[in-house]
């Protein structure tokens, strides 16, 4: 008996992957404030660094809605406020290049594996980026903010929803950067950037500063109007200007405002979305960048890296520029000689009491970078060490590294000088303060060379420490003594330069720019000469302090 014939049975639709799923936003909110909780767990020290940090927040907040509250009814309150709410997306937007292991959550990359929808991860991503010390400091500025400028029952409820937009513009500015620069930020070049974090902050508080002291000046706030007058149409900003002009009767330009924000949120959103969706689904694609960036570094070889010289100079020079620009310490330290020396000369100029001679200070920071040249290549200086048999060979060795720092000092330092007497209309003194800081460049030469012989440190690859442990004694003694012996040796120059004005031979100034260059040409000579000696024969010595980090 045959059995009956079977008809073919449509296969069951499976059920929809979000039955029966709890929402997600209370999900992320709860691991949210899990990831927060067990972090505290993790010792007393982050527990007091973090309550400290919400203290002074909290306090500095309070300060700045105080501050804005004095200013109502100002003329000048909507300029202050609509470049302070700027401000503070900026930092929104540049958190996560500079912090990007600030919040564990901004790496999207952790959820690839999980069966989450763009939208729905999104609205749980932002709800929960709103709980932090940031949005509630960003929130704070915000009701300040419209505190100021709101008057009466319209301009309130605008301000209701300014307060909004703003934060949710903010937090959305930050998740959009991030996910879109999160190949980046977990790559070498981001944490490079977090260690060029400390430079950034350093040169943005002098410019507050700066900002600060014009502020403080005869025309007060009214110096802020003609960038506001650009700026209040940019989101989240725009917002604020929402409420002045509800304030001042204008509803169409206020409904204007809020339309700006909201449509930057929109577009964040989206942004965030398209990102988020390519970088959840594409394939990883590191092996094809590496093999683009390979054939970028060959073309760049063939090109201007061709001119260097031939030989183990060029070899020396090409391998030090490549430290510069890969090595994260020394990148930061090059990094901070860049910028501190053009940093000081703007200063002292916008302050009214600059002086060409500060160019100096570029010529100062760069020569110091001759200090501890073996440090850098930790214990794979053994490779070096290998090459060198003789004194010429170890003077051949230290000529290329000076050549590379001044590859890049000579011509920066002559633009700084060129600069500053350019801003300070002080072209008199150019010569001579262009002759002092090629003699003192130098100067700080010669004593690196000997210092990099004699006293050579470890420069750890991981943390935050510049020195070996043990080792900082070594390093101040080779930092500052070679600092003190730079300026001793380019005191004939500089006792030249005061005897010519103290004598009232202005005529002959010029005389110090070619007397100059050329003593510190001699004394960069003359030390990497004295110094070449000691490397060859202190090979070993070198080795084993190099190789302590």
């Amino acid at each position: 008996m045959s059995a009956a014939p079977t008809m073919p049975t449509a296969p069951a639709r499976p059920a929809p992957a979000t039955a029966g799923a709890p929402p997600l936003t209370p999900v992320f909110v709860r691991l949210k404030l899990s990831l927060l909780r067990n972090g505290l767990r993790q010792s007393s020290g982050r527990t007091a660094v973090y309550v400290v940090s919400l203290v002074l927040t909290l306090l500095f907040a309070a300060l700045v809605v105080l501050g804005l509250v004095a200013l109502r009814g100002n003329d000048h309150a909507a300029a202050l406020v609509v470049l302070l709410v700027t401000l503070v997306a900026l930092g929104w937007a540049a958190m996560p290049l500079f912090f990007p292991s600030g919040d564990e959550t901004l790496d999207p990359t952790r959820l690839a594996m999980l069966p989450l929808r763009p939208r729905p991860l999104i609205v749980a991503l932002l709800v929960t980026s709103m709980i932090g010390i940031g949005p509630v400091f960003t929130l704070a500025v915000a009701v300040g903010s419209v505190i100021a400028l709101a008057h009466g029952a319209a301009a309130t409820v605008v301000g209701v929803l300014a307060v909004l937009l703003t934060g949710l513009v903010c937090v959305a500015l930050a998740r959009a950067v991030a996910t879109a620069n999160v190949r980046l930020l977990t790559s070498r070049r981001g944490r490079d950037l977090a260690v060029l974090s400390g430079l950034i902050i350093a040169i943005g508080a002098q410019g507050v500063n700066l900002g600060v002291q014009k502020l403080t000046g005869p025309d007060g706030l009214g110096v802020l109007e003609p960038v506001a007058t650009v700026v209040r149409w940019l989101p989240p900003a725009s917002s604020l200007q929402a409420v002045d002009a509800a304030s001042d009767g204008s509803y169409g330009r206020a409904a204007a405002g809020l339309a700006v924000t909201a449509a930057a949120l929109v577009l964040l959103l989206w942004w965030w979305q398209r990102t988020l969706t390519t970088l959840m689904t594409a394939p990883d694609s590191s092996t094809l960048q590496a093999m683009e960036k390979d054939t970028r570094r060959r073309s760049a070889e063939r090109g201007p890296l061709r001119l260097l010289p031939a030989g183990r100079t060029g070899t020396v020079m090409l391998r030090s520029l490549r430290y510069a620009w890969r090595d994260p310490k020394t990148k930061m330290s090059w990094a901070a000689a860049l910028g501190v020396g053009l940093l000081l000369p703007i200063v002292t100029a916008v302050q009214g009491g600059g002086s060409v001679y500060t160019a100096c200070w570029a010529a100062g920071l760069l020569g110091m970078q001759m200090y501890n040249q073996f440090g850098q290549d930790t214990s794979a200086f053994w490779m070096v060490a290998s090459t060198i048999a003789t004194p010429r060979d170890a003077y051949v060795e230290l000529r290329a590294r000076a050549l590379t720092i001044a590859l890049v000092a000579v011509p920066y330092v002559s633009a700084v000088v060129v600069g500053a007497a350019t801003a300070l209309h002080q072209w008199s003194e150019f010569l001579e303060a262009y002759g002092l800081a090629l003699a003192l460049l130098g100067a700080l030469v010669c004593t690196g060379g000997l210092s990099s012989a004699l006293a050579p440190y470890s420069i750890p690859a991981e943390g935050n420490k510049n020195v070996a442990p043990g080792q900082t004694g070594i390093a101040s003694l080779s930092i500052m003594g070679g600092m003190l012996a730079g300026a001793l040796l380019t005191s004939p120059v500089l006792g030249l330069t005061i005897w010519l004005h103290v004598a009232d031979a202005h005529g002959l100034l010029w005389l110090v720019l070619p007397v100059g260059a050329a003593y510190g040409l001699a004394a960069a000579y003359t030390g990497l000469r004295l110094a070449a000696p000691q490397v060859a024969k202190r090979l070993p010595e070198i080795l084993a302090a190099v190789s302590k980090g």
